[in-house]
């Protein structure tokens, strides 16, 4: 979908995207603290689609679960309580891409002994 809508032409849709690709990448903070920050920031605004896409960089960026957890609480603690059905969501995603990790590097490890 990101195609289509850059396809557009709109210079300022374009740039908007650029400044949001750029703030994720490796400067002062690392790319994974950014993740993190993303993810966060998604919690409290409550937005499962991005907290969705932050999981997943941050499962890329190599965070790990006490790390997400801590993200998760300080996204709790900012948000309060009407955050936890969002909680649920991202636990439940981060679930998700852990099974798919264990499955995608079940299958590298086989086709690797092959």
């Amino acid at each position: 979908m990101n195609r289509k809508i850059l396809a557009s032409g709109n210079l300022q849709i374009q740039r908007f995207f650029n400044l949001d690709t750029r703030a994720y990448q490796e400067g002062a903070l690392s790319s994974k603290v950014k993740e993190l920050l993303g993810l966060v920031a998604s919690l409290v605004l409550r937005c499962d689609d991005c907290i969705t896409y932050h999981v997943i960089r941050c499962v890329e960026e190599g965070v790990s679960d006490a790390e997400f957890f801590e993200a998760f609480n300080v996204g709790l603690v900012a948000g309060g309580s009407i955050t936890i059905p969002h909680l649920r969501r991202a636990v439940q995603r981060l679930e998700e891409c852990r099974t798919l990790d264990k499955r995608h590097l079940s299958r590298r490890s086989t086709a690797q002994d092959r």
